[in-house]
């Protein structure tokens, strides 16, 4: 069975590891904290789940990023070379402070990622819905308007595993295109934080401006 690693268990982090522990998959999540304060997480993800350290987190199959943007320079590289890398975050320049690609247009949350860690498949996943969303709004393959999430990356195989896991967590999927087509589904574009089907998501995805 394949692991997935969770680096950051805010919100998203968080809800990412159960919906990934609903779906069968060995969870090891991390915080900056230290293990010891993820009991409570720890307990909701049952015999699937277990607490680490990043450098434990790091060690799983593959491996998902939920935190802040400043924080990317945090993420170990070396172990992370060759594998999938989920990557939530988005730009909040109240949080983040001005980036100046972000900015003017000429990069992508995503982009950054993937130039700290040249080696991983990064794929932008998880990050454009409510984190509570994740483990109450998924519904069964084939359900009418089941709602759809977006993946957006540069490797095949990457986005197969996260239309995989969309799946399992109830929700369909819409390939974006690739790392430089992310910012689609950003924050203040039509598609974030919304309740949409796939042909919504395709529509609200080719109204997006930067």
């Amino acid at each position: 069975m394949t692991s997935i690693g969770i680096i950051g268990a805010g919100n998203i982090g968080s809800q990412v590891a159960r919906a990934a522990a609903r779906a069968g998959f060995d969870v090891v999540v991390s915080n900056s904290q230290g293990p010891a304060t993820l009991a409570g997480l720890v307990a909701d993800l049952g015999p699937r789940g277990q607490a680490g350290t990043v450098d434990d987190a790091a060690a799983a199959d593959v491996v998902v990023v939920a935190v802040p943007l400043g924080s990317f320079a945090d993420v170990p590289v070396e172990p992370l070379a060759g594998k999938i890398v989920i990557v939530t975050s988005n730009y909040n320049p109240g949080r983040d402070g001005h980036v100046a690609t972000l900015d003017d247009g000429t990069g992508t949350v995503a982009g950054r990622l993937q130039a700290h860690l040249p080696a991983s498949r990064v794929v932008k996943a998880f990050s454009h819905l409510s984190a509570a969303d994740l483990t109450k709004d998924g519904s069964p393959a084939g359900t009418p308007d089941r709602r759809a999430l977006a993946v957006a990356g540069d490797d095949a195989e990457a986005k197969k595993f996260v239309t995989d896991l969309y799946d399992r967590a109830g929700f369909d999927t819409v390939d974006i295109g690739g790392l430089a087509d992310s910012w689609k589904i950003g924050m203040g574009q039509p598609a974030f934080v919304t309740r949409q089907n796939a042909e919504q998501l395709r529509e609200n995805v080719a109204r997006a401006r930067r």
